[in-house]
């Protein structure tokens, strides 16, 4: 029974494949033919079936920017960054996308100890620092074990100062791997959709205005509150915006 089952799933799979990939190459010839609706037609139902791609991100993109439609064009993009961020043609395209936006937002420069440890804790994801520590520990627990069962003092030395060392970047990778896990789950971009929307001192819509931002503004949500989302902008300014006006970048 279980082996039916693992074939009509292969072959379910099967038949999906062949239909995203015929769709997307009819979403590419539309594209060239310069009807880029159709081709969005064509690409998003590739993403209803549940498949998604960096190339499919960054040809929807391409498809809304050809169409001046700001906000999903530089969604889109950025979808495509979170699969593909060192990609030079969608890193090319965003910024043509992001000179459409209306809002001139200058971001607070990160400096000194902070932004060393970020960029240090950047270096890996949080699986391989995860790994690296789990090695780490390993490696201690194979010198200790050289270090107690050693009878040469030389030999017992470099174990122990190995045994230390080592140990001591197990605890390091460890705290840069929970570092990575908070970055991440504090990681919550979102693009503002609305044409304007009014950015509130509270979440509720007698609050007096914070601030506007404009479609294509990308921002962090920090906090929600029924259908408010708190949110910080590049410069430090934080408020309270409709949950509808903005579209989170981390949903599929």
């Amino acid at each position: 029974m279980k082996q039916l089952i693992y074939i009509f799933s292969f072959l379910f799979c099967t038949v999906v494949t062949a239909q995203n990939e015929t769709l997307f190459q009819q979403g590419n010839a539309l594209y060239n033919d310069g009807d880029y609706s159709e081709a969005i037609t064509k690409y998003r139902a590739i993403l209803d079936s549940g498949s998604h791609s960096a190339e499919l991100y960054f040809n929807l993109g391409n498809a809304y920017y050809k169409l001046n439609t700001i906000a999903p064009s530089i969604y889109y993009y950025e979808k495509a960054l979170q699969l593909a961020p060192n990609d030079k043609d969608i890193l090319n395209n965003i910024a043509f996308a992001r000179n459409m936006t209306i809002d001139a937002i200058s971001p607070v420069p990160e400096v000194g100890f902070t932004k060393l440890i970020k960029n240090v804790t950047n270096l890996l994801s949080f699986d391989a620092w995860a790994k690296v520590a789990v090695g780490s520990v390993i490696l201690f627990v194979l010198l200790f074990l050289s270090y107690y069962f050693s009878y040469s003092t030389g030999k017992k030395r470099l174990a122990f100062i190995s045994s230390f060392v080592v140990i001591i970047m197990a605890c390091l990778a460890l705290s840069l791997a929970y570092h990575k896990y908070n970055l991440e789950q504090s990681d919550q971009p979102a693009i503002v959709f609305a044409k304007e929307t009014q950015i509130k001192n509270e979440p509720n819509l007698r609050s007096a205005e914070a601030f506007k931002l404009h479609e294509g503004t990308k921002v962090q949500v920090l906090d929600t509150v029924d259908n408010w989302k708190k949110i910080k902008i590049a410069d430090g300014k934080t408020g309270w915006v409709l949950s509808e006006d903005i579209k989170l970048l981390k949903n599929i």
